[in-house]
């Protein structure tokens, strides 16, 4: 149930002990204590691969989707969910075939600021989770978020996703009790400092993406 725990989320797996987007920033996540890694999925060709940006697309090291979700699979990672943090459309069909070949659709949680590529992904299978994200004020406008509360809100109400994956700086009690009302859940992102860490936590937002997951700790 939404606020029965605030997960401890890495950034890149843990890309403040690693470079973001390896298999190194993972198991660096999960040696300190995470409860859950997002990372960003892109494709590349006919392929998908985990980089950030379009630039990072040239880099002949990019790992691919199928070789993350089979070192996720590890049994050290038993019990650790997955965010996979969506930059376009077009992913969504093989995304959802890879997380099937490995059996990690339930530990999945599919999030993107493109709206475009939740509704594909509900449109394919309604059991995996979804969550939009919704950034700062440049990223609000270059999506057309004009009321983005508004939008986001009745998105949850209808379920057309189930989460808010928001900017930390976006969230107040006010908010976090609306998507309560809806049954939603919310997500911080990303929060590198102790003290706001604590805070969100006190709010009772249900997860916390950060790039030291070692700021976690008391």
């Amino acid at each position: 149930m939404p606020g029965e725990q605030c997960q401890r989320i890495g950034h890149g797996g843990a890309s403040a002990l690693a470079p973001a987007n390896t298999l190194d920033s993972f198991d660096a996540a999960v040696g300190v204590g995470v409860d859950m890694v997002e990372f960003d999925v892109r494709a590349r060709g006919r392929q998908l691969v985990l980089a950030h940006s379009p630039l990072d697309l040239h880099r002949r090291d990019c790992l691919t989707l199928t070789a993350a979700l089979a070192h996720l699979s590890l049994p050290r990672f038993h019990g650790v969910g997955i965010n996979l943090d969506v930059k376009h459309v077009g992913c969504e069909a093989a995304l959802l075939e890879a997380l099937g070949h490995r059996n990690l659709r339930d530990r999945a949680l599919v999030s993107s600021q493109v709206s475009g590529v939740l509704d594909r992904i509900r449109t394919r299978d309604e059991q995996v989770l979804t969550g939009i994200s919704i950034g700062g004020r440049l990223a609000r406008f270059s999506r057309r978020w004009a009321d983005w509360r508004g939008q986001v809100l009745a998105g949850l109400a209808t379920r057309r996703w189930d989460a808010l994956m928001a900017q930390h700086r976006l969230i107040d009690p006010e908010l976090l009790a609306a998507i309560r009302d809806r049954d939603g859940r919310l997500y911080a992102w990303t929060v590198n400092d102790r003290a706001n860490i604590e805070s969100l936590r006190g709010l009772g937002v249900d997860g916390i993406t950060s790039a030291d997951p070692r700021l976690f700790a008391a």
